[in-house]
């Protein structure tokens, strides 16, 4: 009975309550502002046949919670409790007008949990071709981008090779943008892959990148989501560049919904990314270098479908990310795959089933001019591209003309801290 009684009296407490919040001035008047009169009629009626209290389970409360839910109005059910009956309530939604705790479909943690879709799953318009419907002028740029690419791309070459023992001086060419893609042990614990040669980072620190790049080149390292990121960097700065930007591959898994079943065993959370690191070698500086870099077009996230398990490939977003950027046409593509091969590219690695590289013939795209290994730039290119905010001059000159592009003020700021997004890297 004492136990009866205190229930009771939390009930009138709560109904207090909520009649301050309504305004109602008392608790008889929740039933008329809140539509509900006719549930405390027959719940008075019900007194007659039936006088014991009744104490609600917490499943027959979430029960009644959800078919209060599923009525159309926009005005959820109160705590309704007469004298004679006694409903226990779990869920707070009730005192919680007006704040973001009151729906529950927002919660996406808590979905993810119940069915297994990632929250990066409901991000809009993350694909290539409707990425830029409402901004025509991005869109007009990327379309403009992607034109001159494909006019100034050379055919597409490869070359099948031992890596651990394939000398890169033999390319007989210096390279401006490297992109490396390495198999690394990472992948066997998380993809399940056993038939091919995995890499450790010592290895792949040997290799020679430094011999086959530019004085002003970039590179870009796939390091996967743990060691690879303090790894990634070490072997950044053996091969002679500075890391200036993180890529992070972001991983939906719309098609194929559930949990990760491989996880590693040090991982606390369940990894869905993966990182690219991007390195800069020589001085670009965004206000002079225009005829080589463009900054600001694209961003540093990629939100594609997971691969099916067993599966290595990146997103082939990356590429479009590298030659959006980037102007110099000698590009190279260090662990590709018959897959991989693309124009405007020389792709080298173990995993290729041919070979077609001929040096001569290769080095005989760029030796025409001074700048023939540049793509150019038009002036509708030029007058659409995003720019990047030119810094005061601490000299209070005007500042020095570009290299082959239109000097933007006077300052001396660099892009080799900052590869493609905002300026924030060292002065």
């Amino acid at each position: 009975m004492d136990m009866l009684k205190h229930l009771k009296e939390k009930s009138q407490k709560r109904r207090r309550l909520l009649a301050q919040q309504l305004g109602a001035g008392s608790t008889e008047n929740l039933s008329s502002i809140l539509g509900n009169q006719d549930d405390r009629n027959a719940s008075s009626a019900s007194k007659k046949l039936k006088m014991d209290p009744v104490v609600m389970s917490d499943a027959e409360s979430k029960n009644e919670e959800y078919k209060a839910s599923k009525q159309p109005t926009t005005t959820e059910d109160p705590v309704e409790e007469v004298d004679d009956k006694v409903r226990t309530y779990t869920d707070s939604s009730t005192f919680l007008k007006g704040t973001q705790s009151a729906n529950p479909h927002n919660d996406y943690c808590q979905h993810f949990v119940d069915t297994g879709q990632r929250p990066q799953n409901f991000i809009r318009d993350v694909g290539l071709a409707d990425r830029f419907e409402e901004y025509p002028k991005l869109k007009e740029l990327i379309r403009l981008k992607d034109e001159l690419i494909a006019v100034t791309a050379t055919p597409p070459m490869y070359l099948k090779c031992d890596l651990e023992t394939f000398d890169f001086r033999e390319l007989n060419c210096k390279f401006d943008v490297i992109l490396v893609e390495a198999p690394l042990e990472e992948y066997q614990r998380t993809y399940g892959m056993t038939n091919m040669k995995f890499w450790t980072w010592e290895e792949i620190m040997k290799l020679d990148i430094e011999e086959v790049s530019s004085p002003r080149s970039f590179i870009f390292l796939w390091c996967g989501s743990s060691d690879g990121l303090d790894l990634g960097r070490q072997c950044l700065r053996k091969w002679g560049f500075r890391r200036c930007e993180d890529i992070c591959w972001i991983k939906t898994n719309i098609n194929n919904p559930g949990h990760t079943k491989n996880l590693e065993p040090r991982a606390i959370f369940q990894r869905t990314k993966e990182h690219c690191l991007m390195g800069i070698k020589g001085t670009v500086r965004r206000s002079t270098d225009g005829d080589f870099i463009h900054a600001n077009i694209d961003i540093d996230l990629i939100i594609s479908e997971e691969p099916e398990y067993g599966s290595i490939a990146k997103p082939e977003e990356i590429f479009h990310i590298i030659e959006h950027f980037c102007l110099g046409r000698r590009r190279l593509h260090v662990f590709g795959r018959d897959v991989t091969v693309r124009p405007g590219w020389l792709t080298i690695g173990p995993a290729l089933t041919n070979s077609n590289f001929n040096r001569e013939a290769y080095n005989s795209y760029f030796n025409k001019s001074q700048v023939d290994y540049l793509t150019g730039c038009p002036d509708r290119i030029e007058a659409l591209r995003p720019k990047s905010p030119t810094p005061k001059s601490k000299g209070g000159g005007s500042g020095a003309s570009g290299r082959g592009g239109s000097a933007r003020g006077g300052g001396r700021s660099r892009i080799g801290n900052r590869g493609r997004g905002s300026h924030r890297g060292r002065q």
